[in-house]
């Protein structure tokens, strides 16, 4: 059996954006979104047709989540059964009754943005601070000050599953930026730098038909590492890499054998921001129908301190 290289091995000569926006910087690749890029990202907007891209909470058809995490639990603390006869509701002035719930979730258990520190290699966050920062919460690099700044700019659907003539990719189905850009060029829309990039395979389609199968041959399909691709986010300078997949990327490298290993060359490295388990299947419907593939998108995780990662409802405006 072939020994997995460390990661400290594997991307020895990777390229990093670390000082590139100074020594304290927490949100990485996201400063590519200037005014500029915002403005970019407005002029597109002709319809005014809205899609939103979180997968609901509590789906009744079951929550995809990582191996491992379990999914969001709702508990009704409050409701009209409160009031029934003997019942504890809380008595109010002119008899209001009233609903209220509360909710037990892996912040990163549905669609959500990571934190910049959410993963590390060799002691090491992104922008160089000290692994140590995470312990108890992130104090550096955490997802707080992605939500304070806020995400938007100019972004393009990338519909792998249809430029490859397939309901949806199966497990371990990989591609790379060569194929982004020739899904792009079938597409007719032309991929610039700076753009974020949202990627469709439509692999979820596979969990809410059968659960059981789709973890018992967990390996999900997507982007698979190599220098020439991490070269290529570099040289775009992508701010974002948004997925309909739990995780962005091929689980395990099919060469190496490594674990989520553009977790750390894109967003370790370079400060990409990841955008994971989003529904892009009706945008992805309405690019096929009108042919345009590029829209404004908006998206603000909520804003918790220290966390590594927060649900986000993407915005997509066409």
């Amino acid at each position: 059996m072939t020994e997995v290289p460390d990661l400290t091995e594997l991307l020895a000569d990777s390229p990093t954006n670390w000082g590139k926006w100074g020594p304290e910087d927490e949100v990485g690749s996201l400063n590519y979104l200037t005014a500029e890029q915002v403005l970019r990202g407005v002029s597109l907007v002709k319809r005014g047709e809205l899609f939103t891209l979180q997968r609901l909470i509590g789906d009744p058809k079951g929550d995809p989540v990582w191996p491992g995490r379990s999914p969001a639990t709702k508990e009704m603390v409050w409701d009209e059964s409160d009031w029934d006869e003997g019942g504890e509701g809380p008595q109010f002035p002119g008899g209001l009754h009233y609903a209220d719930d509360k909710l037990e979730a892996f912040l990163q258990g549905s669609t959500q943005y990571d934190a910049l520190g959410h993963v590390w290699y060799g002691g090491q966050i992104w922008n160089g601070y000290d692994a140590r920062t995470t312990v108890g919460g992130l104090e550096k690099a955490s997802v707080e000050p992605i939500a304070q700044r806020g995400v938007a700019g100019r972004a393009v659907l990338l519909d792998l599953a249809r430029w490859r003539g397939v309901e949806a990719l199966g497990p371990r189905e990989a591609f790379n930026h060569e194929d982004l850009q020739a899904c792009a060029a079938a597409q007719g829309v032309e991929l610039r730098p700076r753009d974020i990039l949202i990627l469709r395979t439509n692999h979820l389609e596979l969990f809410f038909r059968d659960e059981e199968a789709f973890y018992g041959d967990f390996g999900e399909p997507g982007l698979v590492y190599s220098p020439e691709l991490v070269q290529w986010f570099a040289d775009m300078e992508i701010p974002n890499l948004v997925t309909d997949t739990i995780a962005n990327e091929v689980t395990y490298d099919p060469e190496s054998g490594a674990a989520l290993v553009l977790h750390n060359a894109l967003m370790r490295n370079l400060g990409v921001a990841f955008t994971e388990i989003c529904d892009v299947e009706k945008l992805a419907a309405d690019c096929a129908a009108d042919g345009v593939y590029e829209f404004f998108y908006v998206a603000a995780p909520l804003k918790i301190h220290g966390a590594s990662g927060s649900p986000v409802n993407p915005v997509v405006i066409k």
